[in-house]
């Protein structure tokens, strides 16, 4: 799982099957990854392929072939996942699932609003073919929502509206009809490893890194932080190696980081597409999931000009903001019919039948006494954000109690936590070891390279999840992570010469704890629970505590 297969530039699925074979389990790292040229390194498969022991089936294509080994620790995780599920009464000592992104707080409210008799309609028109973009009635419901949620300053129209089958198939549609195989789209790491399944692997389009890391400087107000002069660079050494950029993607809440873009960083962004005639693709999957009143969203289509409508194309689903991750549905929105036509017709492949399509209008149309959707506003998004925001303060005042730092924002599902500390040498293989420790102590997670994120040691962590598995998968990460301390310090008193780590950033130096989200004018703001998190994390970090034992103190 750690070696890395580099896509060829023309994409050939054959060529990069030969590679993988003449592969001898060699590992590789970030920096070397870095220094090859960029066309060769377009695709890192560094955390997707596990060529040990590959053999190529007679009965499959290079391309096939080369899907039935796309996979690697979320895949691997989520396989182990399902063969032994934590059930509290039939498998308690199961897998805790902290890895996939669901919420598993609103199932009362979801079961009980789905199954009213306005959702139980079976009309001839349900069980016969639709116009491939959905239902006229279900896209007439998506841009009425879509218009109140998103703010739009103009009714949105149904006509711009295409339903497909999930975010997934919206971003594979999309790749295949904006790009030809072997032409690439930008995207900032870490970001959700499931783009790379559907932009690359079923639709033959590349992806182009822009890494970000944790550091703050003068430009960097935040860690991780997207700026367009990381944009520039990246499309230009892209550029300078004969690779043809056709668009650029945005998570907005960002998965795994939980950013929330402020309306000039969208305005920034967008305006970089313009110059470079790039595509848009702008997924705003968790609008819905910020479960904070001092973070605001700010979504493309609210915006009052666009800098490039005809490039601009906006996703959203019911999966993540509604807590329905089994109901595939998702929605694309752009004025660009040639665009719109383009991917309807790729909707034959990956449409929602059509007693879904009807339930999921009835659920967006759910106005009741008021103009604005009344059970949506006043009972499902009031308790789902206040069940939210429980579970997230929970999992962080665990976290802060370890000592352990993360981004602490107010969006989506997931903490993105810094377990740098806990990694001697600093390696992806260190993480991935890291991880498989987890997953053997019943607790699935998601670590860094999942997402391609540059630096090896960050994990993603689920807390949308009921109070009696966040306590257990909790406890059984602490578990994890005071057997790892005892035996670095043992190793270290073993080797005092290598405890300086060189090239390693000592996490005390860089404590991320923001307290929400915040601009970059107000981000140096820190409030009296940060600074308790500081001084938990510094007090670990030294040795006074092994010194002074609770034994002793007794």
């Amino acid at each position: 799982s750690s070696s890395a297969v580099a896509m060829p530039q023309g994409l050939d699925f054959s060529q990069a099957l030969s590679e993988i074979e003449g592969m001898g389990g060699k590992g590789s790292n970030l920096p070397e990854m870095r220094v090859r040229p960029l066309a060769k390194r377009r695709v890192d498969m560094h955390s997707f392929c596990n060529p040990s022991g590959f053999q190529r089936s007679p009965y499959l294509s290079a391309r096939g072939n080369f899907a039935n080994i796309f996979q690697g620790s979320t895949e691997e995780g989520y396989k182990a996942y399902h063969a032994d599920k934590y059930d509290e009464d039939k498998n308690p000592n199961g897998i805790i699932n902290f890895g996939t992104s669901e919420n598993k707080l609103c199932f009362d409210l979801m079961s009980k609003r789905l199954t009213q008799a306005d959702m139980n309609v079976m009309d001839p028109s349900l069980l016969q073919y639709p116009d491939w973009k959905g239902h006229l009635f279900l896209r007439e419901e998506v841009a009425r929502f879509l218009t109140y949620y998103c703010k739009a300053p103009a009714p949105l129209k149904a006509e711009n509206v295409i339903v497909l089958n999930g975010c997934g198939s919206l971003f594979s549609a999309l790749a295949t009809v904006l790009c030809d195989p072997g032409e690439a789209v930008l995207i900032a790491t870490p970001f959700y490893g499931g783009i790379t399944q559907s932009v690359f692997l079923y639709g033959n389009v590349k992806l182009v890194y822009v890494y970000l890391d944790s550091k703050i400087t003068g430009t960097n107000t935040r860690p991780f932080q997207l700026t367009v002069e990381k944009l520039e660079k990246a499309l230009q050494d892209a550029r300078a190696e004969g690779v043809t950029v056709r668009a650029l993607i945005l998570l907005n809440p960002q998965n795994p980081l939980g950013d929330i873009y402020s309306l000039s960083e969208l305005r920034d962004y967008l305006e970089f597409a313009k110059r470079h005639e790039l595509h848009v693709i702008v997924d705003e999957i968790y609008m819905l999931s910020v479960f904070d009143e001092s973070a605001t969203f700010h979504s493309v289509l609210g915006m009052d000009r666009l800098p490039d409508p005809q490039r601009t194309h906006v996703m959203w689903g019911i999966t993540k903001d509604f807590a329905v991750s089994g109901i595939r549905f998702g929605t694309l929105y752009t004025e660009n019919q040639d665009v719109a036509n383009a991917v309807a017709s790729l909707c034959y492949f990956h449409g929602v039948c059509g007693p879904v399509q009807h339930k999921v209008a009835q659920l967006l149309r759910d106005r009741g006494q008021s103009v604005a959707p009344y059970w949506i506003n006043q009972v499902y998004l009031r308790a789902n954000h206040a069940r939210l925001k429980a579970a997230h303060t929970y999992v962080t005042d665990e976290l802060k109690t370890l000592g352990v730092p993360f981004l602490n924002r107010n969006a989506g599902f997931f903490v993105w936590i810094d377990f740098r500390k806990y990694l001697k040498t600093g390696t992806f293989e260190e993480e991935l070891l890291l991880w498989k420790r987890f997953l053997d102590n019943k607790v699935l997670l998601s670590c860094g390279k999942a997402f391609e994120c540059s630096e090896p040691g960050w994990f993603r962590i689920i807390f949308a999840d009921k109070t009696h598995r966040l306590q257990l998968g909790m406890q059984r990460i602490r578990k994890v992570l005071e057997e790892r301390e005892q035996e670095i310090l043992a190793e270290e008193k073993e080797q005092p010469c290598q405890s300086d780590q060189d090239g390693k950033a000592d996490s005390t130096d860089e404590v991320i704890f923001v307290s929400r989200h915040q601009d970059p004018s107000c981000a140096s703001n820190s409030s009296l629970g940060d600074l308790i998190g500081l001084l938990q994390q510094q007090m670990r970090s030294s040795d006074w505590l092994q010194k002074n034992t609770v034994e002793q103190f007794a």
